[in-house]
């Protein structure tokens, strides 16, 4: 089966389902704070992106790269921005027009693959933000080079992502809070798990990146890397001892 249809149906399955928090959209109030300037969003699971990675938002072009869920977008769109939001699920572009329409904030959709940008023209953003995503596709060299290209010269990348070391453990065993040591990295659910009982577990294929591909790649596409941070699961037991997230900020200089 092919990989990109089926996260695109996991996704969508997460939606209808109403459980999982990326699929939940912001709140009335939320966009009511972006609005008057009081905001903030989320690479990653906990920590807030700092507010100094952020150039002035008004008339800002941002690529939401599969960052459908009707969250970061429509705050970016109510602080003053100029949204487009990519993402693989038709049901998460549908909660972003959910928001859009609701508050009356101008954002477009687009469904698509993240390693194909060819869309969008060389040069389109100002900023690409890119929360934690790439797990579900099984190559991401390609995510930084299409970034690159459509970002403007002197345009950011933000980027959210998964720390190696999390795929290395079984994962019914990390469930019960016991650390086993198993897997290899690149980690593949493919290799590991049938699309049948994937699918019988109502969720996604995930794949985890080397530090190589993940850091290494947006450095081979071009980019400057000028901060990072790292953040934490909640409820994880590998939390308790490393940080399970990185976010990095990278330039097109």
């Amino acid at each position: 089966m092919n990989i990109r249809s089926f996260n695109r149906e996991a996704w969508d399955g997460q939606v209808q389902s109403g459980q999982n928090p990326w699929t939940i959209p912001v709140s009335p109030e939320i966009i009511a704070n972006a609005r008057a300037g009081k905001w903030s969003v989320l690479l990653t699971e906990n920590i807030s992106v700092p507010c100094a990675w952020f150039p002035t938002m008004d008339g800002l072009k941002i690529l939401g790269l599969a960052c459908g869920g009707g969250q970061q977008g429509p705050v970016f769109a109510a602080a003053g921005a100029d949204v487009t939001i990519f993402d693989n699920s038709p049901a998460q572009l549908a909660r972003d027009r959910k928001v859009a329409e609701r508050e009356n904030l101008d954002i477009k959709t687009v469904e698509g693959d993240m390693r194909d940008l060819s869309m969008f023209a060389d040069e389109t953003f100002d900023l690409v933000f890119h929360p934690v995503s790439n797990l579900f596709i099984n190559e991401i060299r390609p995510v930084w080079q299409e970034a690159f290209r459509v970002l403007k010269q002197g345009g950011k990348m933000m980027a959210g992502f998964m720390q190696p070391h999390f795929y290395i453990f079984e994962v019914e065993e990390l469930e019960k809070c016991n650390l086993i040591v198993k897997h290899k990295i690149p980690y593949s659910d493919v290799e590991n798990y049938s699309f049948d009982q994937l699918h019988k577990e109502n969720r996604p294929a995930e794949f985890g990146h080397s530090l190589s591909d993940q850091i290494g790649g947006q450095l081979d596409a071009g980019f400057h890397l000028i901060s990072f941070y790292e953040d934490r699961h909640t409820d994880v037991k590998i939390s308790e001892f490393i940080a399970t997230y990185i976010a990095t900020l990278a330039v097109k200089p």
